[in-house]
C-alpha cells in the first residue's frame, strides 16, 4: 500500500499565485488554498481531526489552530484561505494551549480502553494527543458523558459507537461528498447527541 501524506484539504484550481509566511519559510501556493495545506507542503505539520484533503474544508474539530499576524484570535487553518503577503505562525505557546484544551475536552468524553481498542497504534485520536502533548487529562469522567452508550449496530454494513464518535462529520461528508448518497447525518450535538441516523 502506498501511503501518501494528506495535506489536510483540497488543492485550489487558481491560475493565481500568491506567496505567504509559514513560521517564516515563503510558499507560494494557488489563491484559496487553505493555510492548513500551505503548512504542509513546507513540512509544517498542523494537527488536525476533522480535516483530510479528500473532503472539503469543515472547521469543526479546532485542533488546526493558527496565529495570523494583523488579525485577532486564532482562526482554524482548514477554513483560512492564504492571502498575498498574509504571516502565519503554526507552533506557539498560545497555540500549545489552546490545543490541549480541546484535545482534554474530547478525551473527557472517550473511553479510556486504548490498551484494548482494535484501533491501537492506528488511531488519530491518539495520535493527535500525542502530537499536542497531551499528558494529564484534568477533567474527570463523572458527569453527563456519552461513555455508557451501547452500540448501534441496526445497520448491516456498519456499527456505529457513539462513545468512540467525536463529532468531526468526516464520515457523513464522506457520504455525500465522495460517495453522493446522502445517506448519513448526524443527529444533536454536544450532551443531545443522539448518533448517526440514516
Amino acid at each position: 500500500m502506498i501511503s501518501q501524506e494528506d495535506l489536510g484539504t483540497p488543492g485550489a484550481a487558481s491560475d493565481v499565485m500568491v506567496t505567504v509566511q509559514i513560521d517564516g519559510m515563503p510558499v507560494s501556493v494557488p489563491e484559496g488554498t487553505s493555510v492548513m495545506r500551505a503548512a504542509a507542503m513546507v513540512g509544517a505539520n498542523i494537527p488536525k481531526l476533522c480535516a483530510t484533503d479528500s473532503l472539503n474544508a469543515f472547521g469543526s474539530c479546532r485542533l488546526c489552530l493558527v496565529e495570523i499576524e494583523g488579525r485577532p484570535g486564532t482562526p482554524a487553518s482548514c477554513t483560512t484561505p492564504c492571502q498575498e503577503g498574509m504571516s502565519v505562525q503554526t507552533q506557539t505557546q498560545r497555540l500549545d494551549k489552546l490545543r490541549k484544551g480541546v484535545m482534554e475536552l474530547y478525551i473527557s468524553d472517550h473511553p479510556l480502553d486504548c490498551l484494548t481498542c482494535p484501533a491501537n497504534g492506528d488511531c488519530e485520536l491518539q495520535d493527535m494527543a500525542g502530537a499536542v502533548g497531551l499528558r494529564d487529562v484534568r477533567y474527570g469522567m463523572e458527569g453527563e458523558n456519552h461513555l455508557d452508550r451501547g452500540k448501534d449496530e441496526s445497520n448491516p454494513y456498519f456499527t456505529f459507537d457513539s462513545s468512540k464518535c467525536i463529532v468531526c462529520s468526516r464520515c457523513v461528508r464522506a457520504c455525500s461528498e465522495v460517495q453522493g448518497t446522502f445517506a448519513l447525518t448526524i443527529a444533536g450535538r454536544g450532551l443531545r447527541l443522539a448518533g448517526l441516523t440514516q
